[in-house]
């Protein structure tokens, strides 16, 4: 059981204080008929991709280190429990996306799904929304890249196969913990690792790009499990992995500290210490390009480590870059084959 538990929202003039026990936090769902584009275009250095497609707002994972918590409160909700259980559902987001893509505008870049969402939350098992985009992706030829902890991404696996065949096509599966005590702690609603590993497999098996996202290394609980991560990763069939540093910003941060004092109390300040001795003194820090990047003996060892281990596998050898995809992009018409 969970209780309503969310840091001020900086945009609100009150919040509440509860006496006594809070109520539980419980999942309420709204459907948002957005009129506005479904693209997002990153402008970002420290994200490798520039343009994505979230169609849910909020995630059911519940991940306590989650850097999207803050996008909550500018629809009037928190960033702690509201986070995880008041999801927002862009229920016009396949036809969104069509209209996109017939713009003259529209060259056919890589899209990425998602960022500020994972795209198979438990939800898309009856939206099916990432399913419908993936569609239009398909009916236009544009190649696609996934970022997930979501084993249900396995329902899609035919559709993005054939993705991979007639466009391009890439699923990168975030997995930051093996420890199952750990993964409840920080990541308490998100699938097992193992469930992770079995889908990375069953996709590579099936000829498609996979790959492996240690996101976020958290200085002082995961980096230990770096070798072990990419030697699972490979044996399932991963040809490529990177790692994020654990980013706080805003009200993520006492949320997150206030998680971690609950469920680990006996190494919490030790993680802490770690975290400031990586980041400056400090827990978090904003700047462009340095946002998921550590400095520092401490940190240059764990770059080390994932450099070593990740050459020693295999891994990274001819490294994923969208830039280099074929162009396979075409809106179709009533005379397709005018564009084949």
């Amino acid at each position: 059981m969970r209780y309503v538990n969310n840091p001020p929202n900086p945009w609100l003039s009150t919040h509440h204080e509860w006496i006594g026990e809070p109520p539980e936090a419980r999942l309420e769902v709204f459907e948002e008929t957005a009129t506005r584009s479904i693209i997002t275009n990153n402008n970002s250095p420290d994200i490798p991709f520039d343009f994505s497609v979230n169609c849910y707002r909020g995630c059911t994972h519940g991940c306590t280190y989650c850097f999207s918590r803050p996008t909550h409160e500018y629809l009037g909700f928190g960033a702690g429990t509201d986070f995880d259980r008041k999801i927002v559902v862009k229920v016009r987001a396949p036809e969104l996306l069509r209209e996109e893509l017939m713009k003259k505008s529209w060259k056919g870049d890589v899209l990425v799904f998602s960022f500020t969402s994972d795209p198979y939350i438990p939800l898309e098992a009856n939206y099916q929304l990432t399913r419908r985009c993936l569609e239009v992706c398909l009916e236009f030829r544009n190649p696609i890249s996934i970022i997930t902890k979501g084993a249900l991404i396995r329902r899609d696996l035919g559709l993005i196969k054939q993705l991979s065949e007639e466009a391009d096509a890439m699923v990168h599966f975030t997995i930051p913990f093996l420890d199952h005590d750990v993964n409840r702690a920080v990541e308490p609603f998100a699938p097992f690792p193992e469930a992770r590993f079995k889908a990375m497999k069953e996709f590579a098996e099936a000829g498609i790009e996979v790959g492996l996202g240690i996101a976020p290394i958290i200085p002082g609980l995961n980096e230990h499990e770096i070798p072990e991560l990419l030697e699972r990763a490979r044996d399932a069939g991963a040809k490529s992995a990177f790692i994020n540093l654990l980013r706080l910003p805003g009200s993520v941060r006492p949320y997150f500290l206030e998680r971690l004092e609950e469920k680990m109390p006996l190494r919490a300040q030790k993680i802490i210490n770690r975290i400031k001795e990586v980041k400056g003194g400090v827990l978090n820090r904003s700047g462009f390009g340095e946002r998921m990047r550590g400095e520092g003996p401490y940190w240059d060892m764990i770059v080390q480590t994932f450099k070593i281990h990740a050459r020693r596998l295999g891994l990274n050898q001819a490294r994923y870059e969208m830039k280099d995809r074929r162009q396979t992009f075409r809106r179709p018409s009533a005379q397709g084959s005018l564009f084949e």
